[in-house]
């Protein structure tokens, strides 16, 4: 016999859960009535089943309590992207997209682990989330379409330049083996007929015919990069309203293409409230601990978007390199004399964490971190 519980104040919303996979969707369902949520199980990617079950809960639930009711769901972000966010919230249903690693975590050895109890587990968070209780997860805020389609020419070219750099590395190692060393970096240009290993002798035919090939991949990589860059570069109509944002930060010396592009359509897109906000979501905000008598500093807590922190930290590089008279330079360079290597890197990460605040600022504002120089002054 199903236990029913007393009427609360979220009787007028049906709240469910979708733990999603290849093979199968498990949705759960917490009745306003029921202790319990339901458990359905779907084909994975059937749209169409899971709104009609959605549809027939709504019904069940109206015809059994009398009472317009109102769907609202989520599901863990993750490999499906934001799809199915949008075909939800198209069809009129509320939907919410959980940050997995928000979750808190039954810190037991051995703990039990089923698509059933992560499902009924998202449920329960959902509703906690409703009732205000909003540290008990974060909401993925969801980009829209034009904005997650102009983050794929920057990330497939970080893809491209890390299989460039694994071409450049073969080739150096395989000729290393024969004694051949300082070859430079233009790899692609190399000419192995008049190469000679370091006993004397010319290259191995097999040898040199796995070069060749090596070197065409690397070519048509190259080719590739220099094609999403152009694509990277192209000002689109759809992307107007970002891009001013994008030529702002053009305008600071230090800041070129790649770095600016990364920034404004990874990090500054978003619409941030104070400078904790801008810290919290690249991941660089100190974790402190505090226990007893114990009080010590964690380090960094990671969260966030990573690839937006390692452009940040290369960022904060570029700038001790290209403004060192800045207000952040002579920060950094007052709180690192006398200090190498470790402490060095640390503070590096705090000055990432500032120029991520000032950079902010001055795309929502104008206002030009102190000291910095822009490149039109310097072409003056």
């Amino acid at each position: 016999m199903v236990r029913k519980r007393n009427v609360s104040s979220h009787d007028e919303i049906v709240f469910g859960a979708i733990e999603l996979s290849k093979a199968k969707w498990l949705l759960a369902v917490q009745m306003s009535d029921l202790e319990q949520p339901s458990i359905y199980q779907l084909t994975g990617g059937d749209v169409d089943a899971l709104i009609e079950r959605l549809e027939a809960v709504e019904a069940q639930h109206r015809k059994r309590t009398g009472r317009t009711l109102r769907i609202v769901v989520c599901y863990e972000a993750g490999y499906d992207g934001f799809w199915l966010w949008r075909v939800l919230q198209a069809r009129g249903i509320t939907c919410h997209v959980i940050d997995a690693a928000s979750i808190e975590i039954n810190r037991r050895r051995r703990r039990p682990k089923t698509d059933r109890i992560d499902a009924a587990k998202l449920v329960r968070v959902l509703r906690t989330w409703y009732r205000g209780e909003r540290e008990v997860c974060s909401m993925v805020r969801v980009p829209t379409c034009e904005e997650e389609d102009l983050r794929r020419s920057h990330r497939e070219r970080c893809r491209l330049v890390s299989e460039q750099t694994a071409h450049v590395n073969r080739i150096k190692g395989l000729l290393f083996a024969y004694g051949i060393r300082n070859l430079g970096c233009r790899c692609d240009r190399l000419v192995l007929d008049g190469l000679m290993t370091g006993d004397g002798r010319p290259l191995p035919e097999r040898l040199k015919a796995e070069i060749t090939r090596e070197m065409v991949r690397l070519k048509q990589v190259q080719a590739q990069i220099a094609e999403v860059e152009k694509e990277r570069d192209t000002v689109e109509a759809s992307s107007a309203e970002s891009e001013p944002k994008r030529h702002r930060l053009l305008e600071l010396r230090g800041i070129g293409p790649a770095l600016a592009s990364i920034l404004t359509r990874e990090v500054y897109y978003r619409a941030f409230e104070n400078r904790r906000q801008v810290a919290s979501y690249i991941g660089v905000t100190p974790s402190p601990y505090s226990s007893g008598q114990t009080e010590r500093n964690s380090g960094i807590s990671k969260a966030g978007n990573r690839l937006a922190r390692y452009i940040m930290i290369e960022a904060a590089w570029l700038w001790l390199r290209h403004q060192p008279q800045s207000a952040l330079s002579r920060w950094y360079a007052l709180r690192t004399e006398g200090h190498t290597g470790r402490v060095r890197r640390i503070m590096l990460v705090g000055l990432a964490r500032k120029l991520a605040v000032a950079l902010w600022r001055y795309v929502e504002t104008g206002l030009v971190p102190h000291g910095a120089i822009t490149k039109a002054v310097t072409a003056k």
